[in-house]
């Protein structure tokens, strides 16, 4: 008779790939293309509704980059941009297959946020030839942000965690704790 072995505990279990972090990808893409279909129900194109004194929802379509980037070219930057978007999104599949899932945890959901915005945009590129943007932050007479999306706060978010990450990594390397694997 042979007896069941218990499993190994989970610190002695090698870490496994971060890939798992794309779960998190299809939540955002999921979040963000249900937002968008919520926007193209509920609003026509520049109808806005105030929520706050400098926040509102307002439907904008976006044929340029990042905050309207390129909006007034003549249309090749929604390939341009559609293929920089599956490119960056194929590197950071290849980039969370590299890294460890505990101890990468930061980095690689700052990565799997980008990944999900990236491919919410090509979604939209291929739908609609434009990006749907529908959240401006302003301060009346004094200063306007672009319109923007939710899943654009996903590099500001990705940075931030970036250099939180390389900083905990500076100070426990310099209170003699572990080595950072660097930039």
């Amino acid at each position: 008779m042979t007896e069941l072995q218990e499993p190994a505990p989970a610190s002695a279990r090698p870490d496994s790939t971060a890939l798992r972090w794309l779960t998190l990808t299809a939540l955002v893409v999921a979040l963000d293309q249900l937002s968008k279909a919520l926007i193209l129900d509920h609003y026509q194109l520049y109808e806005r509704t105030g929520l706050l004194p400098f926040f509102e929802i307002i439907r904008l379509h976006n044929r340029g980059a990042a905050f309207s980037f390129l909006a007034s070219a003549a249309g090749w930057q929604r390939y341009l941009f559609s293929g920089l978007a599956v490119a960056v999104s194929l590197g950071i599949v290849v980039w969370l297959a590299r890294l460890r899932a505990r101890a990468d945890w930061l980095l690689a959901a700052a990565l799997a946020l980008v990944a999900g915005g990236a491919i919410g945009n090509v979604i939209d590129r291929i739908r609609f030839g434009y990006v749907i943007d529908f959240i401006h932050v302003f301060q009346a007479g004094i200063w306007d942000f672009p319109a923007f999306m939710t899943h654009q706060l996903s590099p500001m978010i990705h940075v931030t965690q970036f250099v939180l990450g390389r900083l905990r990594d500076n100070v426990n390397l310099g209170q003699g704790g572990v080595v950072g694997r660097g930039v």
